[in-house]
């Protein structure tokens, strides 16, 4: 839901703008962290499941191609930096909720940091600015990187050999990776490390706890 959706998602900023696409995808991924703290049935949870997801696809997708657009000379950097702040995110706030599942249980978890990912989500929707309104080079091709001069239809890339080769790579990469972290705990409860402490430069968390945050 929060990767195969992003070429309609990408339609739609095309066709209505950046703030639209990602105020709804703010809207959304709070929606379905509230909607899995009232979740009492294993089929609730994997429908906020999806429309979390699908609200995350919306988020990311479009902050990639609108710093791609800002940055055409230094794309390979602009993505990686909005990329390293998606999984910074996600790694600065496993700890407190960590605390909070522990202190006050799952539901309030989902309740509580659903609402304040959402409300920050939405704010900053508001400050996307158009990189055409601005006087940059959006959408054109610059000389300073190797890339076709013209636009290619999708069905046109969908006959490029190239295009498979990466896909490929890219659903490699990212099923490994998400297979590999939705496995690190039961390897820390089979290995009977899951609460032992770890201190690195003088952070001390459970095993378990930290190699979440690392893995991100």
């Amino acid at each position: 839901a929060e990767t195969w959706l992003v070429p309609i998602e990408g339609y739609l900023v095309d066709r209505f703008g950046r703030r639209p696409v990602v105020l709804a995808g703010g809207l959304l991924c709070g929606l379905g962290w509230v909607m899995n703290s009232f979740a009492d049935t294993l089929t609730m949870l994997y429908i906020a499941a999806a429309v979390s997801g699908i609200g995350a696809g919306a988020v990311y997708g479009t902050c990639v191609g609108n710093a791609l657009k800002w940055f055409p000379d230094r794309r390979g950097l602009a993505a990686g930096l909005t990329a390293a702040g998606f999984g910074a995110g996600s790694a600065l706030t496993i700890i407190p909720i960590t605390l909070m599942i522990k202190s006050q249980g799952y539901q309030a978890a989902f309740l509580n940091f659903g609402i304040g990912q959402g409300l920050i989500v939405v704010l900053l929707a508001l400050a996307l600015a158009d990189p055409n309104k601005f006087g940059k080079q959006g959408g054109s091709v610059s000389a300073n990187i190797q890339q076709s001069r013209r636009n290619y239809a999708p069905s046109e890339v969908l006959r490029n050999p190239v295009f498979w080769v990466m896909y490929l790579m890219f659903v490699m990469v990212a099923a490994g990776g998400l297979m590999a972290t939705a496995q690190l705990a039961p390897i820390a409860k089979d290995f009977k490390i899951i609460d032992v402490p770890v201190n690195i430069m003088g952070l001390v968390l459970p095993a378990l706890t930290f190699a979440l945050a690392i893995d991100r």
